[in-house]
């Protein structure tokens, strides 16, 4: 699982999610076909790993091991 903020925001991005709003140091996207919000803390390159997994959860990945 991607673990830097930046590769992450890229990865939303491509997958189709829009930016449509920023709170202090917390970016959140949405998806015109997913309900809800995914919030992203950002510039951040360590996110911890439970983050990482609700993120990926709520864009409906499968996790990859690394």
């Amino acid at each position: 699982m991607e673990r830097d903020s930046r590769k992450l925001i890229q990865l939303l991005e491509r997958d189709g999610w829009v930016r449509v709003a920023v709170r202090g140091s917390h970016w959140q996207f949405k998806h015109p076909d997913h309900a809800g919000r995914i919030t992203v803390p950002h510039p951040n390159r360590d996110v911890k790993r439970g983050t990482v997994a609700s993120i990926y959860r709520q864009a409906g990945w499968k996790p990859r091991r690394d």
